[in-house]
């Protein structure tokens, strides 16, 4: 593999960035429906960049509604490489503060009811996710965000709740019993995923609140939310920028760009056609070898 496209899940203001060239909205249909929006589409430098509103521009989507498949697939279709996440989360831990960013190694999903895999009755794939994010990519995005300016946490773990209520403080204090350092509610199915279509992911969890553990702190509500996302926003700005310039010309291969080679199930003569047609852009290098 050569060049990078850089597929970017987040916020609406992310694609407004001085520096991208040649940017257009750009619509991709896909057989799993309705992704949250068009991807817009251009480059720095060398590297392409497609970038997709993760709740679509305005924010109209709940988390629980995303389709996160749709999202996914469109982002294959249009020759991504690898996925950056970039999630505005609650803090589980003291130093997890507002303000602070997150370089997410591990996930625990609370997610209820949201499909969560390309694969089904027809054709069974069992990908791993015991290391769900590449670290590679992970390693980029963190010095990316401290040249951006954010006092950054490398590494942790990321409770995905379903929502789209926030928590329960008995909830709160139970993430925080299990070793969680901050909680969202859109990394999963995100980064199952993003694995099945085998592109490498990070996540940057951007702090905006301390969920409603601490003791003294008023709960979260969204005044809150919206108080520190401006802050964040501006960060993860220059944070795409400087990851975009300085990633070097020719991407070196990862493990996770030939993983479904280890994980496709079903003999040949039991796959279902139908299904095989929809997973073309996802699954279609290793069901075609």
């Amino acid at each position: 593999m050569s060049g990078w496209t850089i597929g970017i899940i987040g916020g609406s203001g992310l694609y407004d960035v001085e520096g991208i060239e040649g940017g257009q909205w750009v619509e991709v249909s896909s057989p799993w429906g309705i992704p949250s929006d068009e991807c817009f589409v251009g480059h720095v430098g060398h590297v392409k960049l497609v970038f997709l509103p993760r709740h679509g521009r305005g924010h109209r989507i709940s988390p629980s509604d995303l389709n996160v498949r749709a999202n996914i697939d469109v982002l294959k279709r249009l020759g991504v490489t690898d996925v950056l996440a970039v999630s505005s989360v609650g803090g589980l831990t003291e130093e997890r503060a507002p303000g602070t960013f997150t370089i997410a190694d591990q996930f625990i999903d609370r997610t209820k009811g949201r499909p969560s895999s390309f694969f089904g009755e027809g054709m069974v794939a069992h990908v791993s996710m015991a290391d769900p994010v590449c670290p590679r990519l992970s390693a980029l995005v963190r010095d990316a965000a401290i040249a951006a300016g954010a006092e950054v946490h490398d590494g942790g773990t990321y409770l995905a709740m379903e929502g789209p209520q926030f928590s329960t403080r008995a909830e709160s204090h139970l993430y925080r019993s299990w070793g969680c350092h901050i909680i969202g509610m859109t990394a999963m199915p995100e980064a199952k995923l993003a694995r099945e279509a085998e592109l490498p992911y990070a996540l940057v969890g951007m702090v905006t609140d301390y969920d409603c553990w601490r003791e003294g702190e008023e709960a979260v509500d969204v005044a809150t939310v919206i108080a520190q996302l401006g802050a964040n926003a501006d960060k993860a700005r220059k944070m795409v920028m400087h990851l975009l310039r300085n990633l070097p010309e020719e991407r070196p291969a990862s493990p996770i760009d030939t993983c479904l080679d280890y994980a496709l199930i079903t003999a040949p003569h039991a796959r279902d056609p139908h299904l095989l047609a929809k997973l073309d852009a996802v699954a279609g290098r290793a069901l075609n070898k």
